[in-house]
Formats: structure tokens, C-alpha cells, sequence
């Protein structure tokens, strides 16, 4: 089983792709899907759907992990995350890849067993559990924790498995 996290972002998403290996987690893929800070919305957009269609291609997941939603103050950010967040689930959605989504208190949770833990606890955690030498870059951390917190949520019990988005 492969799997995808994806840390959605207009100007810098992180993604991650993790496989089941002899019973043991391993990274197969992670890294960044930068913007520059000057680059027009549309063409952020347009880069995050390339680059991520080409990752699905290259690293054929199983499945995609996002982050849940997220109680925003400022309207503007939340409409600008909702659609990359389309983005994420149009591109994966065309490439056959089904969605799964997972609230940030539960990744935590799956992680370090605390809902609230630190950025820096669920970075660590992912280095101890895919065998990393250094910690990735913060964004990649978070896209590698969704696998991650994916996978363990995918048990034999069909009533508590994530529903496909």
C-alpha cells in the first residue's frame, strides 16, 4: 500500500508518499511544491496541478491523505486554501486516486498519541517511524504525518475506516 499526504498550501504544499515495506513504514518520495511569493494566483494554482500530476504519475499511491478543514478568521485565506485544496482533489480525483481526509487533532493524536502536540513532536515522531536521518522541511513533515496517520486508520474494522471523499 502507498500512500500520499498532502499539506496543501497556495505558496508552498508539502507532499509525501510512504509505503508499507515488511511491515515497517518507509518514505518513498518527499519535498515541497514552492510558489514565489510574486507568482499570479492562477499560475500557483496551474504549478501545484502539474507538479502534483506528475508526482501521482511517478509515485502511483493507492491513496491521497489531506488535512480537514480549518476555522479561519480571515475569509480571504480560507477561500484561497479551499481552492488549492480543489486543486489537490480535482488533480488526484483525475489521476484515480481516492481522497481521505483527516482532522489535524487526529493526525497529532495518531502520531504522538497527544491531539495537541507540537509541530516539532509530530516531526520527530515521523523521523522515528520511516526511519529518517534528518528532519524534513516542516510542510513535507506534515504531508508525511497524513500518511502516516492514513495508514493507521486503515484497519479491519470497516465501520471505523475513512470514507473517500
Amino acid at each position: 500500500m502507498r500512500i500520499i499526504g498532502i499539506d496543501t498550501s497556495l505558496r508552498c504544499s508539502g507532499v509525501g508518499v510512504i509505503e508499507r515495506r515488511s511491515g515497517r513504514l518507509a518514505a518513498v518520495e518527499f519535498g515541497l511544491i514552492r510558489n514565489a511569493s510574486a507568482a499570479p494566483h492562477s499560475a500557483c494554482l496551474a504549478k501545484l496541478q502539474r507538479e502534483l500530476a506528475a508526482l501521482l504519475a511517478r509515485a502511483q499511491p493507492t491513496a491521497a491523505a489531506l488535512e480537514g478543514g480549518f476555522f479561519f478568521k480571515n475569509p480571504k485565506t480560507a477561500l484561497i486554501l479551499g481552492e488549492a485544496r480543489g486543486v489537490v482533489i480535482a488533480t488526484c480525483a483525475t489521476a484515480g486516486v481516492p481522497v481521505f481526509e483527516y482532522a489535524p487533532r487526529l493526525v497529532k493524536q495518531s502520531l504522538t498519541g497527544f491531539g495537541a502536540a507540537q509541530k516539532e513532536q509530530v516531526a520527530r515522531m515521523v523521523m522515528t517511524i520511516l526511519g529518517l536521518r534528518e528532519t524534513p522541511p516542516a510542510d513535507a513533515a506534515d504531508a508525511l504525518a497524513l500518511a502516516i496517520c492514513h495508514l493507521h486508520h486503515q484497519t479491519g474494522i470497516a465501520a471505523l475506516a475513512a470514507q473517500p471523499l
